[in-house]
């Protein structure tokens, strides 16, 4: 968990500003949930390894006896917990407020979230996402808006280039199904097959045997893996060659559908790449998953996907529901540093004998000229003041004397 400082926190609220803006264009609405959800939806089972990284509040008013007779049993010793991601919240709030909300809602969220990671460059206990969710809308339609409006985000951002691997559950459940591995082994073969990317093919086949998975199953596997690989195109010849015989044609004529749609509104190159071992590890997506990557970077910007089973544990029945959550961290550390853009600011560096209501009627001249402008006496170094003042992302100063007015002022650029 970090401080940001002035300049640092100055840079979030701008990138913050541009992913809002951008996201609002597209149709999407803000909604805010709060920071802690009961324990038990917390540990419902969908969060995957997330839950186990979740902190958990100790229930208010247990005395020593209490707690020791709870030792063993956490859900008796905690009944609500600091939220590890913004979508289990948002199941629970559409199936509060659904009477309330359009048919289809997309909603945006912009929140802090906190997990209990091992800190790391890149990996904190607190930190910000940023998510779109299209609620109520079962069609590749879903999908691709909030592909389009991502990939929108990072050209607005300056980071042109980017592309969207692309994926679907129900492809991996049926390339299992043709390989031979039982249904009690596959979720243990996904997460090896994750791997892939980090310890390649003969890792993937290696660790498989080691965990005693079906021989024939992974002798299938393996050929598939040797096979000539080329990156397919994201049309229906292309996805057919990159995957085994035996697919369902409902789940390739959907992800057909999403590229044309995508392509539609980005251009006939549209930035989808179909990767058929994106596993993502999120236990409750159902249907499409996907990642967004950037040239610059070899791990993901962002990924999310389809998980048409959460709303129905709250609420009694199926609603279909998809998601893409931007990193945030990730991108900001991306991004050079660069001053607010079009904001003029100001330090008025006056000498200790000024007028305090000349001083301040100078700064409410410039203020109401829409300047942003701080008020600081001269000091015997001037220049750590002013580099300061650079580094705090001001961008000009003029210095006030006993007789400047505002048609005296001379300002001048800090850089």
């Amino acid at each position: 968990m970090r401080d940001f400082l002035p300049a640092d926190k100055a840079r979030r609220e701008r990138v913050l500003a541009v992913i809002r803006e951008r996201y609002r264009a597209h149709g999407f609405d803000e909604i805010e949930t709060p920071v802690m959800e009961e324990y038990g939806r917390l540990h419902a089972g969908l969060g995957g390894d997330n839950e186990k990284l979740s902190f958990s509040i100790l229930k208010r008013g247990m005395d020593a006896e209490g707690i020791r007779a709870a030792a063993d049993d956490p859900a008796a010793l905690a009944d609500l917990g600091l939220r590890y991601d913004l979508t289990v919240p948002l199941a629970r709030f559409y199936a509060s407020n659904r009477a309330q909300l359009p048919t289809v809602f997309r909603a945006i969220q912009m929140a802090p979230v906190w997990r209990a990671e091992r800190p790391q460059k890149g990996r904190y206990r607190q930190f910000l996402q940023c998510d779109i969710d299209i609620i109520g809308d079962a069609t590749s339609r879903a999908e691709a808006e909030l592909m389009i409006a991502s990939l929108d985000v990072l050209d607005t951002l300056g980071l042109e280039g980017g592309s969207i691997r692309v994926n679907d559950r129900r492809v991996l459940d049926a390339m299992l199904d043709v390989f031979g591995f039982a249904s009690d082994e596959r979720p243990g073969v996904l997460i090896t097959i994750d791997k892939l990317d980090k310890v390649g093919p003969s890792g993937v086949v290696a660790e498989l045997r080691d965990r005693g998975a079906d021989a024939a199953a992974v002798d299938a596997l393996a050929a598939y893996l040797d096979r000539p690989a080329a990156t397919p195109s994201f049309d229906d010849a292309g996805i057919r060659a990159a995957l085994p015989a035996g697919i369902p044609d409902e789940v390739i004529s959907h992800l057909v559908a999403l590229g044309e749609t995508v392509a539609a509104a980005r251009g006939a190159d549209a930035p989808l790449v179909f990767d058929p071992f994106l596993v993502r590890g999120m236990g409750y997506y159902t249907g499409t998953i996907f990642e967004l990557a950037h040239p610059s970077v070899d791990y993901s910007l962002g990924g999310g996907g389809r998980y048409d089973g959460m709303i129905g544990r709250f609420l009694g029945q199926q609603v279909p529901a998809v998601g893409f959550s931007i990193g945030f961290e990730r991108i900001v550390d991306l991004l050079p540093d660069a001053d607010a853009d079009g904001e003029r600011s100001v330090v008025l560096v006056h000498d200790r004998d000024v007028r305090l209501d000349r001083l301040l009627a100078l700064k409410a001249g410039l203020v109401g000229e829409g300047a942003r402008v701080r008020v600081e006496q001269r000091a015997k170094n001037m220049k750590a003041l002013l580099e300061r003042s650079a580094a705090d992302g001001y961008t000009s100063f003029a210095s006030v004397g006993t007789d400047t007015t505002i048609d005296t002022l001379e300002i001048k650029p800090l850089h």
